[in-house]
């Protein structure tokens, strides 16, 4: 068995082989076709706010307004 790959456009439900390859198939009579379908979902980033759910950030206390605002280096 031999393979051919190429990209093609699916019209009206029907996968157009291009030219060059349509004579082989013809001739092979059965094909073994495996369609591979681009991903509609785009990676998406893991949110923190998931991460720290997951993950807790332990703390001996929380900080005060006062000390959470302070800006003296």
């Amino acid at each position: 068995m031999s393979a051919v790959e190429f990209q093609a456009r699916v019209e009206n439900g029907a996968i157009v082989v291009p030219d060059e390859y349509q004579k082989a198939l013809v001739e092979a009579g059965l094909v073994t076709v495996i369609v591979l379908k681009p991903s509609q979902k785009k990676p998406s980033r893991p949110d923190i706010m998931d991460d720290l759910t997951k993950n807790p950030i332990k703390v001996d206390r929380f900080l005060t307004r006062t000390e959470l605002y302070d800006r003296t280096p």
